[in-house]
């Protein structure tokens, strides 16, 4: 997948638009849908997409039908191969689909399309399918196939019904024998329950015996003589299913060429048909193409969005001088002299080339607040192009968009902790990249261009960039927030400011576009609207501009019309941040008897154990349990506190740096500690006890 697919979302554009198509290679020419480099090409399929979106709107969903496995069912019977009956059935009732497809497409000849003369290139072999569905149904061979067959089955059943009559009279003559009243059958044998001990007594063959060994089951010799009798005649069907069987295969082999031109047809059908489905669903309209490097949208929006808050997008750019009449009814949007009254001076000044005399906005640059929809209008005019290009109909009220050669895009903020790319550097990558493969037929969109670094070099390397993009001659859509930006494309000819709405009174965006007009980032309004305090808005503003701050035309304010602008805004006096609701750390409190506790004993001290009133010696203090371990004559033991009471404490009988492994250690650990004191002893490690 090119990287524009992705990040204009053109490959969710194709999710949709797959799921729309029944074919897998419907779906396989949409996974790898391309844009059209060839005009005529693209008017052909985009005329496609038009009839097919007419024919839906008047006659509904077509009847096509995946046509999974027809393929391999044709080759195998071409192969000589067998069909089984299941195969059979779903080859006719893919007939069936091509006989209704047929139907449907000559209802809409009706419509004076070109698209419904397809259905002279389908052919539904009526008398085959009729043939099938008489001989086969629900998968298996009918009995009414042929008459051989009836005879055969209707003979099979009377074997049948002989042999369990036969063995119901064998259970019935020998009731005290058998170990149950009915007959049952076991390995295709009708056979009788006959208890271990009384097996001698019924004349047959054993066939199979119970899981305990109590009950055998034995096929009376009455029955056995049937038996024979009903395999042959099983044989017998089993041999004119096959005939029967092969016999259709071969006139679906037969039928080899047809179903080629069929399933052709059928998929080319079905891709068609996706695309009017794909513009259905979008309620788009066919766009008019042209090669000058035009682009007009009228009320535009990104398909993806949702229709009840997407906001309209009116856009403008390219050559508006060349052009047939009607191209430039199109482009202008007058169809009236009167509708000129309806413009603003900037847009007839765009259009009508009096700016400068310039009838060719090459590029846009478009400014603006932040959340205000600069990203989305970039991609909407880029997806619109990129959509029509492919042949598919663009979500707007009306379009007029130009073939592009290929699309560059540098959008979002590129960050690869993988690749070590920080914002900045992931789109100067993404810039050198285009600027490489640019040529005058390239459609560029650029996201923030110049951000990610330090403002003053970071707006020089967006004027440098732009002034390369002119000089390629192709056209370019960028987003930026640099006053330096928008006042080098006041003053370019060739590229064009362009600013989306923002109103101050609510603090909210309005998601429209104005070509002409340079706009503000409006950040201060907007981090209001998200709720920072006046305190800090205030400090910003003055760290920002000072006393004096100049305007979107680049002439400085007075100390009064800060006030005006700055001082007296509601947004400005709102409260300091709440206080804080964000978890607490809890620490653990140790209680006053805890910690007496944990001083009560210490290592060596004397004590008596109760009931016993033994005398033990304390090896290990007490713990947050309230249990210690003290050394009795031979043995250690773990005792709770209340069972201890101290005698003499540790500090009377021994010296301070008295060492307890002499009474508490093994001699096999104080001989490793002594060894540990003079040398390095690998992989040894000792407890050191002494008095606290």
């Amino acid at each position: 997948m090119n990287q524009y697919e992705h990040i204009l979302e053109f490959d969710k554009i194709k999710e949709e638009w797959m799921a729309f198509a029944l074919t897998d290679a419907a779906k396989k020419k949409i996974a790898g849908a391309k844009p059209f480099l060839s005009e005529a090409e693209l008017r052909k399929d985009l005329r496609e997409t038009t009839e097919a979106r007419t024919i839906l709107d008047k006659f509904g969903n077509p009847p096509l039908v995946s046509m999974e496995g027809v393929e391999k069912f044709v080759d195998c019977a071409a192969r000589g191969e067998c069909l089984g009956a299941c195969e059979l059935e779903n080859f006719a009732q893919v007939l069936v689909a091509i006989r209704r497809l047929k139907e449907y497409l000559k209802r809409s000849e009706e419509l004076a399309l070109s698209l419904p003369y397809y259905e002279e290139n389908l052919e539904a072999r009526e008398e085959l399918a009729e043939e099938i569905f008489m001989q086969v149904r629900a998968g298996a061979v009918c009995d009414n196939a042929s008459k051989f067959l009836r005879s055969l089955r209707g003979d099979i059943l009377r074997a049948e019904q002989a042999m369990r009559e036969k063995a119901e009279a064998v259970i019935r003559s020998n009731k005290d024998s058998m170990s149950d009243s009915f007959a049952t059958q076991r390995n295709g044998h009708i056979c009788v329950p006959v208890k271990k001990e009384y097996k001698f007594r019924i004349s047959g063959s054993v066939i199979d015996k119970s899981a305990t060994g109590n009950t055998i089951f034995i096929e009376p010799a009455a029955v056995a003589k049937y038996y024979e009798e009903l395999v042959m005649l099983r044989l017998g069907e089993e041999d004119e299913v096959r005939r029967i069987l092969y016999a259709l295969t071969a006139k679906v082999a037969e039928s080899a060429e047809i179903m080629e031109e069929n399933l052709r047809v059928v998929r080319k059908l079905d891709y068609i048909f996706s695309k009017g489905k794909l513009s259905q669903e979008y309620n788009a309209v066919e766009p008019k193409i042209n090669l000058s490097g035009r682009i007009v949208i009228e009320d535009g929006r990104h398909p993806l969005m949702d229709k009840s808050i997407c906001v309209p997008l009116q856009f403008r750019m390219g050559n508006m001088a060349t052009g047939t009449e009607d191209e430039m009814d199109m482009a202008t949007g007058v169809k009236d002299k009167a509708d000129i009254t309806a413009w603003t001076k900037n847009e007839m000044d765009m259009v009508a080339g009096t700016k400068e005399g310039e009838k060719n906005i090459q590029g846009i640059v478009i400014t603006g607040p932040n959340t205000g929809g600069k990203t989305v209008a970039i991609k909407t005019v880029a997806l619109a192009c990129l959509m029509a290009q492919c042949g598919l109909h663009v979500s707007c009220k009306s379009a007029d968009l130009c073939m592009r050669s290929n699309y560059l895009c540098d959008i979002g903020d590129g960050q690869s902790l993988s690749e070590n790319l920080s914002t900045f550097s992931a789109h100067i990558v993404n810039v050198l990249g285009i600027l490489k493969n640019i040529s005058p037929d390239s459609l560029v969109v650029l996201d923030e261009l110049g951000s990610g670094t330090d403002p003053a070099e970071g707006m020089g390397l967006a004027v440098a960039i732009l002034e390369e993009l002119k000089k390629s001659g192709a056209l370019f859509v960028v987003t930026t927030h640099y006053p330096e930006v928008k006042q080098y494309a006041a003053g370019e000819p060739g590229i064009c400011n362009a600013r989306m709405t923002f109103d101050r009174e609510s603090l909210a965006p309005t998601y429209q576009l104005v070509i002409g007009e340079a706009g503000e980032s409006c950040a201060f309004y907007i981090a209001a609207r998200y709720g920072m305090p006046g305190s800090m808005l205030r400090r910003a503003a003055r760290a920002a501009y000072g006393e004096k701050i100049k305007g979107a035309a680049g002439e400085e304010k007075s100390k009064e019309i800060w006030q005006e602008n700055f001082g007296n805004q509601e947004f400005f006096d709102k409260q300091e941040f709440p206080t804080s609701a964000a978890p607490k750390l809890k620490k653990q409190r140790v209680s006053s008897a805890q910690e007496l506790l944990a001083e009560k004993f210490h290592l060596g001290d004397s004590v008596m154990i109760y009931p016993d009133k033994k005398l033990a010696i304390v090896c290990e203090p007490i713990n947050e349990k309230g249990v210690l371990r003290v050394q009795l004559p031979g043995k250690k033991i773990w005792i709770n506190h209340k069972r201890v009471k101290l005698v003499v404490e540790a500090r009377e009988l021994y010296p301070a740096d008295y060492d307890f492994s002499i009474i508490f250690d093994t001699p096999e650990n104080r001989k490793l500690r002594h060894d540990m004191e003079r040398k390095y002893v690998e992989g040894a490690s000792v407890r050191t006890v002494n008095l606290k």
